[in-house]
């Protein structure tokens, strides 16, 4: 990656910051002022709540598409790690729970020979 390519990238991270913040700041502007609108009409009667949910649930998005999740959680680093301890989890159930076929096969056998005791001719289609 060339420096010219780091550069564009680092510069569209900080326009989606500044983006951001931008949101996060006229969030708090309007809710202010609902609130005190609410707080001055009528201060039992909560209603600023409403109109501000929704826009919270915008911010919420807005802030996980600029900042990721927390804890670098759903990154393509994320994905590595996981799928490597997955692989490793299945690895050592193969390794620790395998038996040889052949004794499964024999178990099967078995259990079908006791059962086959049970059937009639009639039974079979």
């Amino acid at each position: 990656m060339t420096r010219d390519d780091q550069y564009k990238i680092a510069k569209k991270k900080v326009k989606q910051k500044k983006g951001f913040f931008k949101h996060l700041s006229s969030y708090l502007a309007v809710g202010s002022f609902f609130f005190a609108l609410n707080m001055i009409t009528d201060p039992f009667d909560v209603w600023f709540v409403f109109p501000m949910l929704p826009w919270s649930v915008g911010l919420i998005i807005h802030y996980f598409n600029t900042f990721g999740f927390p804890g670098g959680a759903l990154t393509e680093e994320w994905e590595e790690r996981e799928l490597e301890r997955e692989m490793r989890k299945l690895d050592h159930k193969v390794n620790h729970d395998a038996q040889p076929l052949e004794i499964e096969d024999e178990l099967e056998l078995k259990e079908f020979k006791k059962l086959r005791k049970e059937w009639d001719e009639g039974d079979f289609v």
